[in-house]
């Protein structure tokens, strides 16, 4: 269950990143609550998975989940740029991810 619950954290961390970017500095109102409202469930689902992961794991993997999801989003929906050098960054943040599972009981 916390790995469930994880996963949905991180997956809430893309929205609430990408509801601030929409937000343009919290001056649009809807973006600006998707962003506190996505923000506030994030962190309740990673602090209920940290009832049964570790610290380290756990946080790697939220932020891990959020960044490369951001990234993600970022090119596919908001039009930034791709290149070898954020597709190679994006690449050893998964294969953080990989070895942080492999090590955890």
């Amino acid at each position: 269950m916390a790995w469930i619950q994880l996963l949905f954290a991180g997956l809430l961390e893309i929205v609430w990143a990408v509801a601030m970017k929409q937000s343009e500095g919290f001056s649009k109102p809807v973006p600006s609550i998707i962003t506190v409202v996505g923000m506030i469930a994030s962190f309740w689902l990673l602090a209920l998975a940290m009832r049964n992961l570790p610290l380290g794991t756990a946080y790697t993997f939220w932020t891990g989940i959020g960044a490369v999801g951001a990234f993600v989003v970022g090119i596919v929906f908001l039009g930034e740029q791709l290149s070898a050098m954020r597709i190679g960054a994006a690449v050893l943040i998964v294969s953080g991810l990989v070895l942080m599972k492999l090590s955890s009981s």
